[in-house]
């Protein structure tokens, strides 16, 4: 699985936006670029991406507003572009809910670093998390890869985002609510189902066979746990639960529960 993270740069400058793009492609990072505030909205519903770049001054939205809405829609990592260098600007970005601020001109390497601390805040995956690893599966947290038998997974970017908050927490139970509201954001809270579905993908993934939890075991009415030493017992019901519910839903060709969730089909391999 290779997803590097997906950033969405938002500038009204053609020359800004090129460079940004240059210089985070050449890090490992994906790009997006959009020409403007409700450019940028279309694009962060269609994309979903991890982290979005802003320029506080846009003709149409300004970079405050685009953070206001797409914060309404679903958490998601902003860091405001201004050439606005004072104190008190920088102030305001950051009281509004920015997770970080950089004034035009900035230098190519110190974007790419600001972008990868802010995810790794975000994601709670810090530099050296390192890699877990269980029966012939590594997960590298950090590079965000997954091998199986020594071969790259290729993983859609939810069922990286899954594995991903299950991973950071091995031997954990992470909340239902908690992993709907990760991935897919508040208004997802409650779709069981639509978890159900994304879970026993992942699963399938990692080697589980049909029917069967693997090493994501479900604690029945709380969430799901990565046991990664193999002991953890669960809550019992994983396959009726997680196997005959999603399996079939799988196999029948459903993959949207629920028919307005985003990324239900994406393609995307990640990493």
């Amino acid at each position: 699985m290779g997803t590097q993270p997906l950033v969405l740069v938002a500038d009204d400058e053609p020359r800004i936006t090129k460079l940004v793009s240059i210089a985070l492609s050449e890090e490992g990072f994906r790009v997006v670029t959009a020409t403007g505030g409700e450019d940028a909205l279309a694009k962060a519903e269609e994309i979903r991406p991890d982290i979005v770049l802003l320029d506080i001054v846009m003709p149409d939205l300004d970079g405050i507003e685009v953070m206001r809405q797409l914060r309404e829609q679903r958490p998601v990592p902003v860091i405001l572009l201004t050439a606005k260098g004072a104190t008190a600007d920088k102030a305001k970005g950051l009281d509004l809910g920015a997770d970080d601020y950089i004034a035009k001109p900035f230098h190519p390497d110190e974007l790419a670093a600001r972008v990868r601390a802010v995810i790794r805040r975000s994601t709670g995956v810090e530099p050296g998390a390192g890699v877990v690893a269980f029966d012939d599966v590594e997960i590298d947290l950090e590079r965000r890869m997954v091998r199986r038998g020594g071969e790259l997974v290729q993983l859609s970017r939810t069922e990286w985002l899954l594995l991903q908050h299950l991973a950071t927490h091995p031997g954990k139970v992470v909340l239902h609510t908690e992993l709907l509201t990760k991935v897919w954001g508040p208004e997802y809270r409650d779709d069981l189902q639509y978890l159900r579905v994304w879970i026993s993908r992942v699963r399938r993934k990692l080697g589980a066979k049909p029917g069967e939890p693997g090493r994501i075991r479900t604690f029945q009415g709380i969430g799901y746990l990565l046991d990664v030493e193999g002991t953890a017992g669960g809550g019992g019901g994983d396959a009726a639960e997680e196997g005959d519910t999603d399996d079939a839903a799988m196999d029948a060709g459903s993959t949207e529960p629920n028919s307005a969730a985003p990324n239900a089909t994406e393609p995307a391999k990640v990493g």
